[in-house]
């Protein structure tokens, strides 16, 4: 079969399958004849992180290596800040025809229950796949006198308000963990939250803050000694620092990890949705780009479209059992 004729065959599928999913509606008819084509031009992936972070780093290779089956290139955006949910409104407001789509962390799941927002997590999306999943830890900078958790909540006790710790951001998994550790010993911190990786490691290792929590993005700096790993929230040491203990190993009942994957506006044709799902699984289990995971101690976590929709859902409704549970429930309407 030649590639002309493949090429219709695509495009005539895809026309039939969003037309089936969108129904004989105007805006319908509009996106079915659109998706003929799909994708003829750039397609923009948000990253809800500041640019130089480990997760913007490999979401631009990943878009660098999904666009070359998709024919169109995909360019990065960044929109860094609120806890790495300033992508929700994008989402929300794009049209659903698969040229604008964004990363779901962890956070988006959190966020609605403990404040109020305009966007939800699983109404104004359509889930495309999971991609990965990051677990954390607890970092200061290499000459640091503090060598252990039991070190800092000494300092804490001993000097109340004066230490100082640095996330990602407000109600981010580090953020929730440090209230969990540090409420449950009547212990007080001064909370320093950063829009993403790449600053708050400098803080960290310029001694800016006293210490710090985030993703496994830390491991170059843990590598070359600019910084020190003092736990991990992993349900088991990581085989990248077997020396350096989990919560768990510390008394501390605590396993923190974040899937993240990728979504477009909710209504997205299903025709679309395979493209963008075939071309970015694709992507994913390209070598450069799992090189480029193991650089941050992370591995490919992949969920199909409605494997990931199932796991949204789970995740949102746990989400709002822990915080319930940390009593940060947002009240009133």
């Amino acid at each position: 079969m030649s590639f002309q004729r493949r090429c219709c065959d695509r495009r005539r599928w895809l026309r039939e399958a969003a037309a089936l999913a969108l129904g004989a509606s105007p805006l319908g008819a509009a996106l079915a004849s659109s998706s003929d084509l799909f994708p003829s031009r750039a397609l923009t992936l948000w990253v809800p992180w500041p640019a130089g972070g480990a997760t913007d780093i490999s979401l631009r290779l990943l878009a660098e290596l999904a666009s070359v089956s998709l024919g169109q290139p995909v360019l990065t955006e960044n929109r860094g800040g609120a806890g790495g949910t300033l992508a929700m409104p994008v989402l929300q407001q794009a049209r659903p025809d698969g040229y604008t789509i964004a990363q779901m962390p962890q956070t988006v799941f959190r966020v609605p229950h403990t404040q109020k927002v305009l966007w939800d997590p699983i109404r104004d999306v359509t889930p495309i796949l999971q991609v990965s999943s990051v677990t954390f830890g607890v970092l200061v900078a290499a000459g640091s006198p503090v060598r252990s958790l039991d070190d800092m909540f000494a300092f804490a006790r001993a000097h109340p308000g004066e230490l100082t710790i640095a996330t990602n951001g407000i109600g981010t998994t580090p953020h929730m963990v440090l209230q969990e550790l540090f409420t449950a010993r009547g212990l007080r911190y001064i909370h320093v939250p950063y829009k993403g990786t790449a600053e708050q490691l400098n803080a960290i290792a310029g001694g800016q803050v006293m210490a710090g929590v985030n993703s496994t993005g830390f491991g170059p700096a843990v590598d070359t000694g600019t910084l020190r790993l003092l736990a991990t929230f992993g349900a088991e040491r990581s085989k990248r620092w077997p020396e350096v203990p989990v919560l768990r190993e510390l008394g501390f009942d605590i396993v923190a990890k974040s899937p993240f994957g990728l979504a477009g506006p909710r209504g997205l044709p299903t025709g679309v949705v395979t493209v963008l799902h075939d071309a970015f699984k694709k992507a994913m289990f390209d070598p450069r780009f799992k090189d480029e995971l193991a650089k941050y101690d992370q591995e490919i976590d992949y969920l199909g479209p409605d494997a990931y929709a199932q796991s949204c859902r789970e995740i949102f409704a746990q989400e709002r059992a822990t915080v319930e549970k940390l009593g940060l429930a947002r009240t009133g309407s």
